[in-house]
């Protein structure tokens, strides 16, 4: 299985993508993401400008197993913080730099190639609809089993510039609001 994630070399300067710009994302908790900006576009009625951003560094997943290892559940920000410094010293093994991202985790170096032995789908709703994996590590912490993992489908971000010019995340609700005036917008051209 190829890996789509567009990130596998984001240890390179911001000049690995030349002519993309790129814009820093900011959580609540000081943690900020350097993002691509994919797409742009500006509402007339509004004068806002929307923004498609991909992360810049590779978006890491950390799962647990639960049942006997039969299946793997999201964890809680908690529950990250205490697992960080050791998965931290995993990614370490692997040349890699994990990083407390604003929104998701992030890994700076070269990620390996997938192969079909390293991926796999999960289950993120009750309807059936999956996401796909590439398994980097697994490892033990407090005597649970986890598995870190990279999407290989690139992580997208919505986004606004404010009146300061910095960019913010749209909520949920707004995305839902606005979707039907950007999306297609946003989309066009993007493989």
């Amino acid at each position: 299985m190829p890996n789509l994630n567009q990130n596998q070399n984001s240890d390179q300067s911001p000049e690995f993508q030349a002519g993309q710009s790129i814009v820093t994302l900011a959580d609540d908790g000081g943690h900020t993401l350097a993002c691509y900006i994919e797409k742009a576009i500006t509402l007339s009625d509004s004068g806002l400008e929307y923004l498609l951003l991909l992360p810049v560094s590779a978006p890491i997943e950390i799962f647990s197993w639960q049942d006997d290892d039969a299946t793997l559940a999201d964890i809680e920000e908690e529950e990250k913080d205490k697992l960080f410094h050791r998965a931290r010293a995993v990614f370490e093994e692997l040349d890699l730099t994990l990083h407390r991202s604003a929104y998701t985790l992030t890994a700076v170096g070269d990620i390996p190639d997938a192969d079909d032995d390293s991926c796999f789908a999960l289950e993120v709703d009750d309807d059936g609809a999956t996401d796909n994996f590439q398994m980097l590590a697994q490892f033990y912490h407090s005597e649970q089993r986890y598995v870190a993992c990279t999407p290989l489908e690139p992580l997208l971000f919505f986004a606004y510039r404010t009146d300061a010019d910095t960019v913010a995340l749209l909520s949920p609700e707004e995305f839902e609001r606005l979707q039907p005036q950007i999306e297609d917008q946003l989309f066009e051209g993007i493989d």
